[in-house]
């Protein structure tokens, strides 16, 4: 359905971690620690966020030096400034996303206290008031992380400056490159595709049918939908046509609202949808149902078994595997280079389609877990026995794979090692430039601390004015 996801450059911690938290204090006195632009900071938001970053820190083996509420506190602050900065620039964030936080947080809360009468009453307040202001703190995570992204994602970095970057690491201080695998894939989809298509089709004309009978469809949506909107009725939005899948896009389009649209197929599987608001802007609010294709164990088994005699082709020296990725297989990029896998179709799933940022060499953590089971204990040149998985969008498929090459780990090299050299040259670039700018910001926007923080315990100085 959705086009690609929003790039998350900050940590989702930020708001997220602190806004369960804070939500569970009893009312008690509270002071305003400081302000940033239009955006007071609570005692209370940050003593809870020093608890959140003791927990990260304590789950990493990671030890701060710093002083923990004062590294906290600068942390909520450059989140607001990235926030009010973002609403001054008028930066756009995906609203269909807000709900899929929203309901799961919200629950949290409610499950913590044990009822939503007594979440009440530890708040002293509704609950329509606090489900109010976890949404405003979950948007301004979303408005922060949108800010950063918009500014990072301008800083280029060019070959030269790559260059430089290595020469300025000593021999003796070259980082070690983990071991890496390139491998190559024959994905087959099961062959009764399309009858299991049709049998997920006719499921969803039954849903919609009972739902124009009068079922409630955000009910039904939390049953059988296997979007993460399920868990809020399958709602989406407001969110901009343009943002979803073509076919997807084209029928929310042709909806009246409350109309409940045919089945909508997309490479997510098979949809019904109904349309419940349309804002200006061209901003779309909807609820929909996605279902994908489900197989029998004996069709699994079956295309199992083609993958496995596909293999036993290869073992036999009949044809190479490059020839049967280019003959059977159903991954269309992989299949054009001989089945070698790369990146390709997660950039693409990211919308961050970049052929300088294309690899076919994987560290361990960067390969799906599926493969990389197969893949373990396989020399060069085996192939593994056929196994279940799903593809990038949830589909079932059926994979067998082929070890092309291990790369041991090695001190880093310009040549061999170029792509993780350029990402660590860009980083390091936009951590600069990006630092640049907050001190910019920092100085022209309003900022108020409370005495009892200290200037030496900050590790940017420029809040103290």
């Amino acid at each position: 359905m959705i086009r690609h996801s929003t790039k998350s450059v900050l940590t989702a911690l930020f708001a997220l971690a602190a806004v369960s938290a804070t939500a569970q204090q009893a009312v008690v006195a509270d002071k305003v620690v400081a302000v940033v632009g239009n955006s007071p900071i609570l005692y209370s938001e940050v003593v809870d966020y020093t608890k959140t970053l003791a927990e990260e820190y304590r789950s990493q083996g990671y030890t701060s030096e710093r002083e923990p509420m004062s590294e906290a506190l600068e942390n909520l602050m450059l989140q607001k400034l990235l926030y009010n900065q973002a609403l001054i620039d008028s930066v756009e964030i995906n609203q269909s996303v807000v709900p899929q936080y929203l309901e799961p947080m919200v629950q949290q809360l409610i499950d913590e206290a044990g009822s939503v009468k007594e979440l009440e009453k530890q708040q002293g307040k509704p609950i329509f008031k606090i489900r109010d202001e976890v949404r405003s703190q979950i948007e301004e995570m979303l408005y922060a992380n949108a800010m950063r992204s918009t500014i990072e994602d301008k800083i280029k970095i060019t070959p030269g400056e790559v260059d430089k970057f290595f020469k300025r690491i000593h021999k003796d201080s070259l980082p070690l490159i983990p071991e890496q695998y390139t491998y190559a894939q024959i994905v087959l989809y099961p062959a009764s595709t399309k009858e299991a298509k049709q049998r997920t089709r006719e499921r969803l004309l039954e849903l919609r049918e009972r739902i124009i009978k009068g079922e409630r469809f955000d009910v039904l949506a939390r049953i059988y939908s296997v979007c993460p909107s399920a868990r809020v009725g399958g709602e989406i939005g407001p969110s901009p046509k343009q943002q979803f899948l073509p076919s997807f896009a084209d029928a929310l389009g042709k909806l009246s609202v409350g109309q409940i649209s045919n089945v909508v197929e997309t490479e997510q599987g098979l949809h019904i949808i109904q349309l419940l608001e349309k804002t200006s802007g061209d901003m779309y609010r909807f609820r929909h149902i996605l279902l994908r294709p489900s197989f029998t164990t004996d069709e699994i088994m079956a295309t199992i078994q083609r993958a496995d005699s596909i293999s036993d082709a290869v073992r036999s020296g009949s044809m190479t595997f490059a020839e049967a990725a280019a003959k059977y297989s159903d991954d269309a990029y992989s299949r054009k280079n001989g089945g070698i896998v790369s990146n390709h179709d997660y950039m693409e799933a990211q919308g961050e389609i970049d052929p300088s940022k294309t690899t076919t060499k994987f560290l361990k953590e960067a390969i799906l877990p599926d493969d990389y089971k197969a893949l373990r204990g396989l020399g060069i040149g085996e192939i593994s026995p056929a196994f279940q998985t799903e593809d990038l969008q949830g589909n079932v498929i059926v994979k067998t794979l082929q070890m092309v090459e291990i790369i041991p780990t090695h001190d880093a090299d310009l040549t061999k090692d170029y792509l993780i050299l350029q990402q660590a040259a860009l980083a390091e670039k936009q951590d600069k430039e990006f630092e640049q700018w907050v001190n910019g910001k920092i100085d022209a926007m309003y900022v108020r601390i409370d005495p009892s923080f200290k200037k030496e315990d900050f590790e940017n100085r420029r809040w103290f004015k």
